[in-house]
């Protein structure tokens, strides 16, 4: 649900406030609010931020695992801004520390983050899948995890040249992550959000 009618700017956008704690997302000039979502996605999202940075720790990578508390600059091609807010980001940690003073979103100009995941949600499946795959190919992230509970499976897309290739993972299959080799979760085991 769109709640603003006039088409906000990327600098209209990081400045607006309505008061609440509501958080947007910008698509295409609109502000379109997050929503909570299930407490299976909560559930998924705070245990991969969990694993991440416990694998972080451990192969003391200078990074940082962020659940949804960063937004990206996204180039949707069309006229209007679009800044996303991925469930799961994995960035440097120089480079979240360099926001301390600053709206946490990453701009055109700056490194992409090395990791994002998106937890599919009956209302995200269509732009979690497609739109989202596209900008952040364009973004040359080099990993993006679709995390699917209504389809029971984990997709992990590579980037090549601006596109993903797609891997599926269902069940007790074991990931592969390229960013984090270490990591050893199933699909079933991110799927249940618990080991």
């Amino acid at each position: 649900m769109t709640t603003t009618t006039q088409k906000l700017s990327f600098e209209d956008y990081l400045a607006y406030s309505d008061g609440t704690d509501t958080r947007y997302e910008l698509i295409d000039g609109a502000l379109v609010p997050m929503s909570l979502g299930t407490g299976k996605h909560g559930a998924i999202i705070s245990f991969l931020t969990r694993q991440f940075e416990d694998t972080i720790t451990q192969t003391e990578q200078p990074w940082v695992a962020l659940p949804a508390l960063v937004g990206i600059r996204s180039p949707r091609g069309r006229r209007w801004d679009t800044s996303r807010i991925p469930d799961v980001t994995v960035l440097p940690l120089a480079q979240w520390e360099a926001m301390e003073n600053r709206e946490a979103v990453i701009d055109f100009n700056e490194p992409p983050p090395l990791l994002v995941v998106e937890v599919i949600s009956p209302s995200t499946q269509a732009d979690d899948y497609r739109s989202k795959r596209s900008e952040y190919g364009l973004l040359e992230i080099p990993e993006y995890w679709i995390v699917d509970p209504l389809e029971n499976k984990v997709a992990i897309c590579l980037l090549d040249h601006e596109f993903y290739d797609l891997s599926e993972f269902h069940g007790e299959t074991l990931i592969q992550s390229p960013t984090l080799p270490v990591l050893k979760l199933t699909a079933a085991q991110i799927l249940a959000g618990k080991l």
